[in-house]
């Protein structure tokens, strides 16, 4: 039994959640568009529609919403406003491909993810099975600047701040680690391990009302995908080709964790709910989890231990 409930919403893929300026739960799907969630009543407000894939939600103060879209780009939609506008759509003169996750600081930086840049999203299973690393971490400036901070990333997904803002925190999903990479001090400009061999596949995190950093553990580590990181780079793109139905299948679960900032764990909440599970997204707000995931119609609450 599990205290899980399920709200529905209008669409696929409900990737990320974030607790919006005014208590309601903010969630984009695979469609483009954007919507605010009442958990109470269940009751659905269209914000946006963007025409692309959202993923990564960053829910601002002052009531804006970044918002990370496979197909634009990262974008902004400002407070009161019906439509998005683009803060970054090109990275060194190319594209910007799949974003994934974002988190803006105090002076207006806003540091967010690309998880690949040889796969699109209906073959991510691709990418984490190439194994090739292409994933980056990057920061949009106020000034419209954008610096690629750290490449070499397996599916780099969730992003958030240290409390002093000295830091930003990285999910790798294709590693199973959180990477730490240092904005100020002595160690400005390097990177180091934050947690390593995570019991599952990271995806996006978030800071809760409670002061810890929520993960989103989308399935428990995979055996048979693993071995296949072991298999020399020409095996591996050959095997990264094959349908997704003949590959590695994720665990049907709902997993999350919660950390404090110096990497220890709070709260490991795992449980088995029917009709939901791929947990894509977490967000924490007065002892009450929402979820996200691509892999149903619906968002989920679930109250913390």
């Amino acid at each position: 039994m599990t205290s899980l409930r399920r709200i529905p919403v209008p669409g696929s893929a409900p990737e990320d959640v974030v607790v919006l300026s005014d208590g309601r739960v903010g969630t984009g799907l695979a469609d483009g568009r954007l919507f605010a969630v009442t958990p109470d009543s269940g009751d659905v407000e269209l914000l946006a529609d963007t025409a692309g894939h959202l993923l990564g939600l960053d829910a601002r103060a002052d009531g804006s919403i970044v918002i990370c879209d496979h197909d634009r780009g990262l974008l902004l939609l400002e407070s009161g406003r019906q439509r998005a506008t683009v803060l970054a759509d090109t990275v060194d003169g190319r594209p910007l491909h799949f974003a994934s996750n974002a988190t803006t600081a105090t002076d207006g930086t806003v540091y967010f993810t690309s998880s690949t840049q040889r796969f699109t999203i209906d073959k991510w299973r691709a990418d984490l099975i190439e194994h090739s690393g292409t994933g980056r971490l990057m920061a949009r400036r106020p000034d419209g600047r954008v610096d690629v901070l750290l490449g070499g990333l397996q599916f780099a997904n969730g992003v958030v701040l240290g409390p002093d803002e000295s830091y930003v925190l990285v999910a790798e999903t294709g590693a199973a680690r959180i990477t730490r990479y240092w904005l100020t001090g002595d160690a400005a400009g390097t990177a180091d391990l934050y947690v390593d061999d995570l019991p599952g596949y990271p995806d996006n995190m978030s800071v809760g009302s409670d002061g810890l950093v929520w993960v989103a553990l989308a399935s428990p580590r995979n055996a048979v995908l693993e071995s296949l990181f072991k298999l020399p780079p020409r095996a591996r793109k050959v095997l990264a080709r094959a349908p997704q139905r003949v590959g590695p299948a994720p665990e049907e679960t709902v997993w999350v964790l919660g950390l404090q900032f110096d990497g220890t764990v709070v709260h490991d909440v795992h449980v088995d709910a029917p009709d939901f599970s791929f947990v894509t997204g977490v967000a924490e707000r007065d002892g009450v989890l929402y979820l996200g995931t691509i892999m149903h119609d619906a968002i989920g609450v679930l109250p913390v231990p």
